[in-house]
């Protein structure tokens, strides 16, 4: 059973001058819209219950204005909610002190954002170094550090550059490395890569995919770009109007949409690109056929089934144990239509 890194239970935001009784109003079921009109004040998160399981990509995504953006401000207190419980190793960050707070900003949960957040009269070597000297680290050790981790995003070479002198893609990456520097368990990246040009946002999913693959973070990662968030994450909650109308892994949003609003919002998607052959193989006995991994997106099974006399195929695990089988017509079926049966062997 995969550990809770961040546990949100019962989170409100209301913006206005009297949030708790524009609350009140809201739990007895006034609408985000009623709320807005009659008292002027903005609903930006309704009741989020959201667990964040350690050592994933945990995506939350949604439009402008869904609230994706106030959501991960409430993680490390950046916003105050209006009522709510925000848990990190069986603390609730909405009670800490300012010194805990501090404390958690600078040990436990590193940011990354946007617009990059680098300081332009700091050389990149001393930005990557700046949390680590706030920490209370030596100079000579801090830049020793931050070294190490500018070579880990390829930007050895550039450490007594400045910011200005590095293109977008370079300044998220000295962004990235002062956020891994100081060694917190929790990531956070409020929409990191969204204002670069997609190739170079492409490199940077690669990689953060890397390093992830190599340490581990609890990364919770926000975005608008559902390709995004299918690539990058193991879990995705889709918010609206601040509310969570969907979580779950990037297979089961795709294979089971909950309503209207996900089925038009995935369905632009290369479903093809997406589902993986564990989604839809079936129990049954193994064939004579051939195997394809798991993990095997259905564009790169369709050539091999198509081939295949009995047109089915073997699903089989990372170490070849055989899962189920999977056949032509289920493929043709999950790329063709927008919500169908996840199989037994998936769930």
């Amino acid at each position: 059973m995969t550990d809770i890194a961040v546990s949100i239970k019962g989170l409100y935001k209301i913006f206005g001058k009297n949030p708790k009784k524009a609350l009140s109003r809201i739990k007895q079921g006034m609408s985000k819209q009623d709320l807005l009109e009659k008292h002027n004040h903005v609903l930006g998160l309704n009741d989020i219950n959201i667990e964040i399981p350690e050592k994933q990509i945990s995506v939350i995504m949604g439009l402008s204005g869904s609230g994706k953006s106030t959501l991960i401000r409430h993680i490390n207190r950046l916003m105050e909610p209006t009522a709510g419980e925000v848990i990190i190793g069986g603390e609730n960050v909405v009670e800490m002190s300012k010194n805990q707070i501090r404390d958690l900003r600078l040990h436990k949960a590193s940011m990354v954002f946007q617009k990059f957040g680098l300081h332009v009269h700091r050389t990149i070597s001393e930005n990557v170094a700046y949390g680590l000297i706030v920490q209370g680290m030596k100079s000579d050790e801090a830049k020793k550090k931050s070294h190490k981790w500018l070579v880990r995003v390829g930007l050895e070479g550039f450490e007594d550059h400045y910011p200005s002198q590095l293109s977008g893609g370079m300044q998220q990456r000295v962004g990235l490395a002062r956020a891994l520097a100081t060694d917190a368990d929790i990531l956070l990246m409020d929409e990191a890569f969204s204002a670069l040009d997609p190739l170079i946002r492409f490199d940077m999913q690669n990689i953060l995919l890397e390093l992830q693959e190599e340490l581990h973070k609890t990364i919770i990662f926000i975005t608008h770009d559902l390709d995004e968030a299918l690539r990058i994450g193991d879990q995705i909650a889709i918010l609206r109007d601040g509310e969570v109308i969907q979580q779950g892994d990037p297979q089961q949003i795709i294979l089971k949409p909950n309503d209207d609003y996900i089925i038009d919002f995935i369905k632009d998607i290369n479903r093809g690109r997406v589902i993986m052959a564990k989604s839809l193989a079936e129990k049954g006995r193994k064939n004579q056929g051939p195997s394809v991994n798991f993990k095997t997106v259905l564009e790169d099974v369709l050539p091999i089934i198509a081939k295949s006399k009995s047109q089915k195929v073997n699903v089989v695990d990372d170490q070849d144990k055989f899962i189920g089988v999977l056949n032509l017509e289920s493929v043709i079926d999950a790329m063709a239509r927008p919500n169908i049966e996840v199989s037994e062997t998936y769930r």
